[in-house]
């Protein structure tokens, strides 16, 4: 594969798909959930849902939630949420180190046992699920059954339920409501604004052992218009707007490189006019010429 970010100066690749804790920016909607996210686990609250639009970042934060938990905390990942319950608990069961043979009511009593066990040792056990939206309606059943296993003074088990904004209607409806009224923190992933974007960018150049002035600042506007500040979109067109400008051997990423990845990119193109952001950068590039000019004639 051809290291074309070391044509930037740079030791990796800054603008990856796969969620990298090591590139964890603390964008406030971000780092706000997650330190609520982790008062809220300390506080022993049961049910806990953190929401965002697909890009947002969910994946990221709750792999920075793993990796952060004290050591108290026995942690489960469930990232495949298509399951049916027998599935969820052999899968969770897995995860906390158990056989994941047996019916549903054997694998939900060998868990049970073991969450007794762990609070015997002032341990807690917590189960972070993925793409929780996509959890057939019995299994997020069995998700609240897992929730009704408790002592006369806390819950045995805490669950984190990530998931785009469809989780929350599915929770609204009839069959699921009793979940609903269990949910003791809701935390709602926006969109970056443009400085966050910029603040993001230069946040990965950085840490990707390069130059925060890659970018140049109307290249970091643009890359904000297109992406819509949705961090996925931001490192797939930020990728291919520097391979565009390795492709031409310059040494920065102008717009014109972020507009012509953006064309490049069905999701961007769906979300904004290309066409119509670049007329608008060039406007406001002539603008800003314009008002040098004056300034240098007065």
């Amino acid at each position: 594969m051809i290291n074309w970010w070391g044509h930037f100066g740079l030791r990796e690749a800054p603008f990856g798909l796969t969620p990298d804790t090591g590139f964890f920016f603390p964008a406030r909607p971000h780092q706000d959930a997650h330190e609520t996210l982790q008062y809220a686990l300390s506080a022993g609250e049961g049910f806990l849902v953190v929401e965002g639009e697909v890009g947002t970042g969910k994946t990221l934060l709750l792999r920075r939630v793993l990796n952060t938990l004290p050591a108290r905390w026995q942690a489960a990942f469930v990232p495949n949420p298509g399951l049916d319950p027998r599935g969820l608990y052999a899968a969770i069961a897995t995860e906390f180190g158990l056989p994941s043979k047996g019916t549903s009511d054997a694998l939900l009593k060998r868990l049970e046992r073991h969450f007794i066990a762990l609070a015997k040792k002032d341990r807690q056990p917590v189960v972070l699920i993925d793409e929780a939206q996509a959890l057939p309606a019995d299994t997020l059943e069995a998700v609240r059954l897992l929730t009704n296993l408790e002592t006369e003074k806390r819950k045995l088990l805490q669950v984190v339920l990530f998931g785009q904004p469809e989780l929350m209607a599915r929770l609204g409806e009839k069959s699921t409501r009793q979940i609903l009224t269990r949910i003791s923190f809701h935390a709602v992933l926006q969109p970056l604004d443009r400085r966050e974007v910029t603040a993001y960018v230069q946040h990965r150049l950085r840490v990707a052992g390069g130059s925060e002035a890659l970018f140049s600042r109307w290249a970091e506007f643009a890359l904000w218009r297109v992406s819509r500040g949705l961090p996925r979109l931001v490192n797939i067109i930020a990728a291919k707007a520097m391979m565009l400008a390795y492709g031409q051997g310059a040494r920065q990423v102008a717009r014109h490189h972020v507009v012509a990845a953006a064309r490049d990119t069905l999701a961007a193109r769906k979300g904004v006019s290309i066409a119509a952001l670049a007329w608008g950068l060039a406007l406001l590039g002539l603008t800003a010429a314009a008002a040098a000019s004056w300034r240098l004639l007065g």
